[in-house]
């Protein structure tokens, strides 16, 4: 999808995205923006509204409603070229790779810079925008909010915790964000869960990822979402991905998301390679970690 999206940006006028920005400006206040606030929004004239609007729909960049009023919302496609051309205004990057990894809350790029980089787009809230919104705290507490809203949240609250990890930990490098998209450093390696583990190094992987995540709370942040399925591993070491659920170190429930990080990881070692790790004393492994430099922890 993001191909082509890639591909007709340089078609595109900047009315275009004087009208993509008014109907994004729009949703702030609700799901369908009313045809009829589009000028204002845009700063276009209706007419100009007209013919723009046409062509965004062409593009599938918007969709309209004509239930009661005709409503205009931006799409997938349209809030990711919203994203694209600001990276490109900045010269974050000049031109699109092959996808690197599609999942149900983010889809990733290689994206040409002066290296290459990764484009993280992240979807949370876009498939299944109800369950997102109830199990993410960065939106429980507002009553009107779009899977833009939530998608973008993911992405700051992502690249805020690699902000101020990197280089300490093993993340990849932030290098950009705007709205739901990150721009990244692209770490060599494959994804943990599909890795075959020489039984010489199954152990020394674990401690690896257990060190980061030491590295990472002394950083003053926990994952709160580590699995087989964020933790890229390659011949240079490990790398820990997937952050927008990460929590600060001083957050209510830290304690409990720290505990349950290594449970996740040390249950998926013990089930995948039975007799090659030694069975994992995880309140001893949390304890080591919380006494090193957790004083700002809550007590359990």
């Amino acid at each position: 999808m993001v191909e082509t999206v890639a591909d007709v940006m340089a078609d595109l006028e900047p009315e275009d995205f004087h009208l993509l920005s008014g109907v994004e400006q729009g949703m702030r206040f609700s799901e369908w923006v009313n045809r009829e606030k589009l000028p204002e929004f845009t700063g276009l004239t209706s007419e100009n509204v007209d013919f723009h609007l046409n062509r965004m729909l062409d593009l599938e960049f918007v969709e309209r409603k004509t239930i009661q009023y005709e409503g205009i919302k931006l799409t997938q496609r349209g809030y990711d070229a919203l994203a694209l051309h600001t990276f490109a205004e900045r010269d974050t990057i000049e031109g699109f790779g092959a996808p690197l990894g599609v999942g149900k809350e983010s889809d990733v790029h290689e994206v040409q810079s002066y290296k290459p980089l990764a484009l993280k787009f992240h979807r949370e809230g876009f498939s299944n925008f109800r369950e997102v919104h109830r199990g993410r705290e960065y939106t429980a507490d507002r009553e009107h909010v779009s899977w833009l809203y939530t998608a973008r949240k993911a992405a700051e609250r992502e690249y805020e915790a690699l902000k101020g990890l990197y280089p300490e930990v093993s993340v990849p490098q932030p290098i950009d964000q705007n709205r739901h998209a990150i721009i990244m450093e692209k770490v060599p390696g494959v994804e943990l869960a599909k890795a075959t583990l020489p039984d010489e190094q199954v152990t020394g992987v674990l401690e690896l990822v257990l060190q980061e995540m030491q590295s990472a709370a002394d950083g003053g942040y926990i994952h709160a979402d580590i699995s087989e399925y964020n933790v890229f591993v390659a011949e240079s070491g490990i790398t820990l991905f997937d952050w927008p659920q990460a929590v600060p170190t001083d957050h209510e429930n830290s304690t409990e998301l720290l505990k349950r990080d290594i449970e996740n990881i040390t249950s998926y070692f013990e089930r995948k390679y039975p007799g090659e790790v030694d069975s994992v004393d995880v309140q001893a492994v949390f304890g080591a970690i919380k006494e090193r430099n957790f004083s700002t922890l809550p007590a359990e």
